[in-house]
């Protein structure tokens, strides 16, 4: 139905933004980082799904194909419905969530909101082989860079600019401790360099 839009941001709210695109303003529920970027009349771009029930159409929109791609699988999920593979997304970026998946990590998606345990012991379960069978994981996180992004987030860090600057540790330093110290010491230099 609705697979990508274009607009202009006229809103923006706690768990959505509205987008005005040929007249129309669309609700658009999308990711807390997504959110924070948003620039009010400024034009912005989601892929998007659209949530059907009865009662109601619900418009969710990602950045990139692979976010919505992340999404998609989590729907895939039994008793996984569109908020909370919403708030998976808030916690996790796509790459991040894969690779907790591919290693079985169920103990990083319970710290979403109405994620239990079983809960996450089944997302595992029923997308371990998707993610690793699909080969779109992508390589496996470095050990420790998990708990290095999300240490980056909390200190308000974009998830981007943690991947990034993640991406750029050498191989050799492990430890989510070193990892995360080296990570800094990057961010700290390209900020020093603009």
């Amino acid at each position: 139905m609705i697979g990508y839009l274009e607009g202009t941001v006229r809103a923006i709210r706690d768990n959505h933004c509205i987008v005005l695109a040929g007249g129309v303003g669309y609700k658009v529920f999308t990711t807390k980082e997504t959110l924070a970027r948003l620039v009010l009349e400024k034009q912005v771009a989601f892929w998007t799904h659209l949530a059907v029930r009865e009662d109601v159409l619900d418009l969710y929109g990602f950045r990139g194909e692979e976010e919505l791609a992340s999404f998609a699988l989590l729907l895939s999920v039994s008793g996984i419905g569109p908020k909370s593979a919403l708030g998976i997304l808030d916690i996790a970026s796509s790459e991040t969530l894969r690779s907790a998946i591919a290693s079985g990590n169920a103990a990083y998606l319970t710290n979403v909101s109405g994620i239990g345990k079983k809960t996450a012991e089944k997302i595992v379960l029923e997308l371990k082989d998707k993610v690793q069978a699909g080969g779109s994981a992508g390589p496996a996180m470095p050990k420790g860079d998990m708990e290095a992004l999300e240490a980056m987030r909390a200190l308000g860090y974009s998830a981007d600019e943690g991947r990034k600057a993640l991406r750029n540790v050498p191989p050799e330093i492990e430890g989510s401790s070193e990892r995360l110290r080296e990570a800094l010491r990057i961010l700290g230099t390209h900020k020093n360099d603009s």
